[in-house]
């Protein structure tokens, strides 16, 4: 495979991936090629985004992991877009992790992580800056992980006095994580579709 093609393959996948990323063992196996191969591709496209001018991402190779970012020269524009007050829509993925702090708090990133079976860093972190979550503690044992619960700015968003007054969930939804998970989907979904109206 001639490497401009195997390096627009890549790119491809990079961007699809988004924030899991992928490795390069990973692409090696979905594009049918070699291991040097696809590092060089890499390395290549990493090149081609610092040194291009008009690109505002580059490539970050985390632990292993290869993904698109944003330029660090690029973060005065993206600061201008989480603080427009215009842009209120939360991901799926946002709102997903939402629903499960606000029903399982406190709770720290792993679990909400072992609950949706993905990678949780990015909604937490737009959680966080819209004010929608905080910080409520630490959890005992080793590393001392972040709990995290609502703020009172989530209570004033969904019209609630106190977080008791978040609609109960079904008992059968209880029984299956993926099930209980499609449950704050709607229901959140539902809240801010009514907000907006």
């Amino acid at each position: 495979m001639n490497s401009e093609l195997l390096m627009s393959k890549i790119e491809a996948l990079l961007f699809v991936m988004g924030d899991e990323g992928i490795t390069a063992k990973q692409l090696t196996q979905l594009l049918d090629a070699e291991l040097m191969e696809v590092e060089a591709a890499l390395s290549e496209l990493k090149t081609n985004y610092e040194q291009s001018n008009i690109r505002g991402i580059t490539l970050k190779n985390l632990a292993g992991t290869y993904q698109l970012t944003t330029k660090p020269t690029m973060a005065e524009t993206i600061k201008k877009l989480v603080e427009n007050p215009t842009s209120n829509v939360l991901s799926a993925a946002s709102l997903e992790v939402l629903a499960i702090i606000a029903y399982k708090q406190p709770i720290t990133r792993v679990e909400i992580e072992d609950l949706r079976g993905v990678k949780s860093d990015r909604p937490i972190q737009t959680l966080v800056s819209r004010g929608l979550i905080q910080e409520v503690g630490r959890a005992e044992g080793t590393g001392r992980a972040i709990l995290y619960g609502t703020t009172k700015e989530f209570l004033n968003y969904f019209g609630l006095q106190t977080i008791e007054e978040l609609p109960p969930l079904p008992e059968e939804a209880l029984k299956d994580d993926e099930q209980e998970t499609d449950l704050f989907m709607t229901k959140f979904q539902e809240a801010f579709s009514s907000d907006e109206n």
